[in-house]
């Protein structure tokens, strides 16, 4: 260990995440040693806040004068120490400091001397960069990250008073067929290397488990190379929304004491509540573990504008929506030099609120009663590049939930212990349609106990390896069986309000019929269940020529199921792509079904109830006696596809909480406006008038005052 880190102190504190919540990431180009200002990121680490800092090191590219051979350091960097002077900057402002390194990609010299270390195509060829002409990309799960890399992050620990290491696109692109992977992959597999991804596929499968271990055991490989040097010290890795499925979890949980999902703003149609619900899945996996949202300052479409200017209000919709539900906000800026500044006010701003909302909110934590199970058994059996296609049953319902002002969490189906599931009255399970036989039996209990169930489609339809069942895993709570085939796609499809009264008819005016999904099961009830059927399929019939599209029969199979048990639960079950469709069209018909189902399967009215005009993302944390709704304004044309471009306030919202037994007061502040809003008692309800909303509002309620 060297003079430079003895000299500043001796060890820094082993829970040094806990304070690191402000996070400035600068990411520097080659020729930024010669170009870049660092007396202007100096005054940006002093205009936002921040309290951490994430800096370029190396990898790709040293930023320092390395001493490792074929470590490329900077052609630019002169005299220079460029990584040091902004380490030394910060750690003068009491910042956590962050090392970032990359190691997807090497130049033509390293690929010469260390062909091993590249990542190989299909038909044998060194996989060449897909962006820049002479670069090579490196093989994750060899030598290359093992040794090389291990080298350099222990040189950079070892010369520089750091608190982590973090890596981006450390984690390999697709399956490589080097020599290393099809021995490795074959000795503990037993399989050659797959040549398809098949989500069936046992070789798939085998791959996705080797390369899962492979990973993880380089997580704990480098967070063991990093404490050697600063015994505080960990590792961080790079782990993206859907990306945290690829590593084993409970080992990434035991090592990383703080995390950051890597999903840097909206490209194509992404709406704004995205960033939440980053959020949301990253504390569904990983409990209350502190987790950052990087954010970056550029436009992020397909088109790698890297070097770009985000609008300012996109900006800050996205940074308020993640910190809404409890992400801590970081912000990246590609290239040290600032040719267009526009960025700077809204990310200090953005920065400057969740400071003065920290002072209020930093001991409480998120909490729900109506939780969206993350199917992420089914996720894991599917490739990275096609996780999209597959969670779009998950997105429509989510966005079905939004819509319905209610309050929720998304919980990880890694853990369905009964203490895990009883924190909510209600879980929706939106076509999870790969679930174990002791996944099943979890949510059974589950509902036997009084909690109650939306499900949809083919949830439980497959185990947890892709194989279909001959019935559902949870046919005893849908109180229904598969008959035949899964339906579809099919067009111009209808169901009918069926003679019984129920809740779940409501809204829908004098309608006899709304529109079906795409895709259907039939599916045959249980004798002696005693379940309902609002709605009945009417048999598809044609949509050419137009003097054809009438219906030739009658309304008959089951299209939405409805349950109760005796000790409280609710059921209710869509045997149609409800999300995925709802995703697809956004029907107001699918919206209001939905909200009805979920109202009446809590049983009861809900906690939190919001009236008034648009659309809001809402959030609840609870603590110290204290309940914190916020309230994220996300009415805006451009809420499904950005850029936003103004905040479109929305007007007076009508807050009503329910009182828990023996509350009888409460002091009520509203800490985004400060305004002193009107309340009052009512029913053993608490409601509070907010005048209005901007971007968004905080509704900080305290029960001990």
């Amino acid at each position: 260990m060297n003079e430079t880190f003895r000299a500043t102190g001796g060890l820094r504190s082993s829970t040094w995440y806990e304070t690191a919540t402000r996070w400035t990431q600068l990411t520097l180009v080659e020729d930024d040693p010669q170009t870049y200002d660092l007396e202007f990121w100096l005054r940006i680490f002093d205009e936002t806040q921040s309290n951490s800092a994430c800096l370029s090191a190396g990898g790709y590219v040293a930023y320092y004068p390395s001493k490792i051979p074929l470590h490329h350091v900077s052609r630019f960097i002169g005299g220079r120490d460029p990584f040091g002077e902004l380490v030394a900057g910060a750690r003068a402002r009491n910042m956590h400091v962050v090392a970032r390194v990359d190691p997807h990609a090497v130049h033509a010299d390293v690929a010469a001397a260390h062909p091993e270390w590249i990542s190989v195509t299909a038909e044998g060829a060194l996989r060449k960069h897909w962006s820049f002409p002479g670069a090579y990309i490196t093989c994750a799960w060899g030598d290359y990250n093992r040794s090389f890399m291990s080298q350099v992050i222990r040189e950079v620990a070892a010369n520089y008073d750091i608190d982590a290491v973090f890596a981006n696109r450390w984690a390999g692109h697709g399956v490589c067929y080097c020599a290393h992977c099809s021995s490795d992959f074959k000795a503990k597999t037993g399989y050659e290397l797959p040549r398809e991804r098949d989500p069936h596929d046992p070789v798939w499968q085998a791959w996705l488990g080797w390369s899962r271990r492979t990973l993880t055991d380089l997580i704990n490989h480098w967070n063991g190379v990093v404490a050697s040097e600063r015994p505080h010290g960990r590792f961080i890795p790079n782990i993206g929304n859907s990306s945290m499925l690829d590593f084993d979890l409970d080992e990434v949980e035991s090592y990383c004491p703080i995390l950051f999902v890597d999903h840097q703003g909206r490209r194509g149609v992404i709406p704004i509540w995205s960033a939440g619900r980053d959020g949301k899945r990253m504390r569904g996996a990983m409990g209350d573990r502190p987790i950052g949202l990087i954010t970056s300052t550029s436009v992020e479409e397909k088109w790698r504008w890297k070097d770009s200017v985000q609008s300012p209000e996109e900006i800050r919709m996205w940074m308020i929506d993640g910190m809404a539900h409890g992400l801590r906000p970081w912000f990246t800026k590609f290239n040290g030099k600032v040719p267009d500044s526009r960025w700077v006010a809204p990310i200090a701003e953005s920065f400057r609120l969740h400071a003065k909302l920290e002072k209020d909110l930093g001991s409480l934590h998120p909490t729900a009663e109506i939780a969206m199970l993350d199917p992420s058994t089914t996720l894991r059996s599917w490739h990275p590049d096609d996780r999209e296609d597959a969670e779009g049953h998950e997105l429509g319902l989510y966005h079905a939930l939004i819509e319905a002002r209610l309050p929720f969490d998304l919980h990880s189906d890694l853990d369905l212990s009964d203490a895990a599931l009883d924190r909510y009255k209600l879980i929706v399970v939106a076509n999870a349609c790969f679930l174990s036989l002791e996944q099943c039996e979890s949510l059974t209990r589950y509902v036997q106990r009084g909690g109650s169930l939306v499900a949809s489609f083919e949830t439980s339809l497959y185990d947890e390896w892709g194989t279909r069942r001959s019935d559902f895993g949870l046919a005893e709570l849908f109180g229904a069986s598969v008959v035949g085939e899964t339906l579809g796609p099919l067009k111009n499809t209808y169901m009918a309000l069926s003679g019984e009264e129920h809740a779940l008819q409501r809204g829908f005016g004098d309608a006899q019929r709304i529109m079906a999904g795409t895709r259907q099961i039939a599916v045959q009830l249980h004798d002696g269940a005693g379940a309902k059927v609002p709605f009945r399929f009417i048999p598809a019939f044609p949509d050419l020529p137009m003097e054809e599209i009438y219906p030739r029969e009658a309304a008959s199979d089951p299209a939405v199921i409805t349950r109760q048990f005796e000790g409280g639960g609710r059921v209710v079950y869509f045997p149609w792509n409800l999300g995925e469709i709802f995703w697809d069209v956004l029907n107001l018909d699918h919206s209001i079904l939905f909200k009805n189902s979920v109202r009446w399967a809590l049983g009861r009215q809900p906690r939190v109830e919001i009236e008034g005009q648009g659309v809001l993302d809402i959030a609840t944390l609870e603590g110290d006696g204290k309940l914190c709704l916020h309230l994220v304004n996300l009415t805006n044309p451009m809420m499904m596809k950005g850029p936003v471009r103004e905040i479109i306030a929305v007007g007076r919202q009508l807050v009503s909480v329910a009182l828990a037994d023996g509350v009888g007061a409460a002091s009520v502040r509203l800490l985004v406006s400060e305004a002193v809003p009107t309340t009052r008692i009512e029913g053993g309800r608490l409601e509070i008038e907010v005048p209005g909303i901007a971007a968004s509002e905080v509704v900080l309620i305290d029960f001990g005052s």
